[in-house]
């Protein structure tokens, strides 16, 4: 399900109750351990933190008048999803998260490119999303996002 929304707090308040509950809770999560200079804001009709276009002033290589995302939350139709581009771009990141994800959670990890989607909200992992989050600084990003992207180019 698309919510169409302005800001994080108007997003939330349109979901169902248990879902508002889990995406505050995210959200805290994500806000709460994100290096500095991540910024908060409404991008795609999800909660997306990203690299600001005054660090990063090329933006999204998709849309440069975007700026560069990097962690996005939204309630979907079955589910909760949590994009992190870190995870699509880092194969070392992404290892560590698949280690990790069967110690905090008892189901399968249901996991696309960078989407992770929890079907039931009892089964979000919040401390291993609070780890997540921490791992990569906006520099280290800004580097790996440079690097990635100009494979694609030369392809």
């Amino acid at each position: 399900m698309k919510y169409e929304s302005e800001s994080p707090e108007n997003y939330i308040s349109q979901l169902p109750e248990d879902r508002q509950e889990a995406i505050t809770q995210l959200r805290s999560t994500i806000k709460g351990n994100l290096p500095s200079g991540f910024e908060e804001t409404m991008s795609y009709g999800m909660i997306t933190y990203v690299v600001p276009h005054h660090l990063y002033a090329p933006g999204y290589h998709v849309n440069a008048e975007q700026p560069l995302p990097f962690i996005s939350i939204a309630s979907q139709k079955n589910f909760i999803a949590l994009y992190h581009m870190g995870v699509y771009m880092y194969p070392e990141l992404l290892a560590w998260f698949r280690r990790e994800y069967p110690k905090h959670v008892q189901t399968k990890l249901d996991m696309g490119k960078s989407c992770i989607r929890f079907k039931k909200t009892n089964n979000i992992p919040y401390g291993l999303i609070a780890e997540l989050s921490s791992k990569i600084t906006v520099q280290e990003y800004i580097e790996i996002y440079e690097r990635e992207t100009e494979k694609i180019r030369k392809k």
